[in-house]
């Protein structure tokens, strides 16, 4: 199944504003890349949504990038821990592919979440540029 590329741009200042892990607001850029069920394969879509975070991620040089994989509660915790781990250096290899130096890059699986309504928010990675410096 194909998302249009239209779904990732509006979702994008829906999840920009959301609350992030410690309570605060998010002020930083998030930019969010979708995915088929049970699967870590950037389709076009994908792709773009990284070039763009890629794009404003060289354009400042002092901004650290946050990638953080989630993954739908179906399929036991085990999988899902690695499959949003996967998709979440699936986007971070390409984040690398296209010039963003891997010193500024930190990887955060965050594993299942709980979907009410909408399923596909659950199959996603985020990419936050500034905030909290990479953890090494």
């Amino acid at each position: 199944m194909r998302r249009p590329f239209l779904l990732g741009l509006l979702a994008l200042p829906l999840l920009a504003g959301c609350a992030m892990p410690g309570g605060e607001a998010s002020q930083a850029p998030v930019h969010v890349v979708f995915f088929t069920e049970d699967s870590a394969a950037l389709d076009e879509a994908a792709q773009a949504v990284v070039a763009d975070a890629a794009r404003k991620a060289q354009a400042d040089a002092s901004l650290p990038v946050r990638v953080m994989g989630f993954a739908d509660p179906d399929g036991g915790r085990a999988y899902n821990r690695a499959l949003s781990a996967a998709r979440a250096e699936r986007v971070a290899g390409a984040l690398r592919e296209q010039g963003v130096p891997a010193a500024r890059i930190s990887v955060a699986p965050r594993g299942p979440v709980p979907f009410e309504m909408m399923p596909l928010e659950s199959r996603r990675v985020e990419i936050v540029l500034g905030g909290q410096a990479p953890a090494r």
